[in-house]
Order: C-alpha cells, then sequence, then structure tokens
C-alpha cells in the first residue's frame, strides 16, 4: 500500500467529477436545441441527453481475489469513467405549429433535457468535487506533518 493511495484516489474522483460537470452543462446548454444531429434518414434530431457512467478503477477478478485473500477492507483505488452514454428517454412533443422545426400536426420534438434534473445532477457533482478537495487537502496534511515529524 501506497502513502499516495488516497490522494490517487481522490484525484481519479476529481477527474470524473470535472468531466460529469463538464456533461451536465453540456445538456443545460442545449436543452433547446432541436437540430443536434441527422438521423439515418436524413432527419434532423433534438439534442439527446448525455450521462457518465462511473465504475470503480480496479475492478478485476484478481484484485477482488487478492483482497478476500488477505481478508483486508482496503478502499478502492478511484473511479474510472467507463463511458458517455445517451438517454434513451423519449423526446417531449410541444405544440407550436409556427416553429420551423413542426411537423405537419403542428409538434415540435425537443430534447429530452430537464433543466431541474441537469441542475440536481449539478449540484451533486459540485459536491462530490468539493468532498473531493477536502479529502485531498487532508491527506496531503496528513503528508506535510509526517514529513515535519522526522526533522
Amino acid at each position: 500500500m501506497s502513502i499516495f493511495n488516497s490522494m490517487n484516489s481522490s484525484s481519479s474522483a476529481l477527474t470524473a467529477q470535472r468531466l460529469r460537470m463538464d456533461v451536465i452543462s453540456s445538456n443545460i446548454s442545449n436543452a433547446t436545441t432541436t437540430r443536434a444531429t441527422v438521423n439515418e434518414n436524413g432527419e434532423y434530431e433534438p439534442y439527446r441527453r448525455k450521462m457518465v457512467n462511473l465504475a470503480p478503477s480496479d475492478n478485476t477478478f484478481k484484485s477482488f481475489l487478492s483482497k478476500a485473500a488477505n481478508n483486508s477492507s482496503n478502499a478502492g483505488n478511484g473511479v474510472k469513467v467507463t463511458g458517455i452514454v445517451e438517454d434513451e428517454e423519449p423526446f417531449k412533443m410541444e405544440y407550436n405549429p409556427s416553429h420551423p422545426d413542426a411537423d405537419e400536426a403542428g409538434y415540435v420534438q425537443l430534447p429530452n433535457v430537464d433543466p431541474l434534473k441537469e441542475m440536481v445532477d449539478l449540484m451533486s457533482a459540485t459536491r462530490s468535487y468539493e468532498a473531493n478537495v477536502t479529502a485531498l487537502n487532508a491527506s496531503k496534511g496528513m503528508l506535510m506533518k509526517a514529513l515535519e515529524i522526522g526533522k
């Protein structure tokens, strides 16, 4: 076990939460974009909400086996981003016959982004980021005190 494990774990979480905040801000900024992509039929589709998937960094069978064999309850080695996926929730339909993207019935497909849900996710990611900064600073302080003992 390295003395830097806690710092490595916090730094991986900081990176993951920063990416999560970037994706959420992209969702918020595209909450009204009706022409984001072109589908296989050559028609425009609205922006589709994106989400970040996170997983433990060290989730191999070998790591679980060694933890079980040593009977240790070591903390994990941080997190990693496994992918950015699109939300498959259907698009919102709004009646607005004067909109340029309205269909024959006057309905417009709007992105499946809920600004309220995005703000809650953004607050969660921000709080997690702040908690990891605090943990990183605590680890740094403990290591600095340990170095002062050697003087």
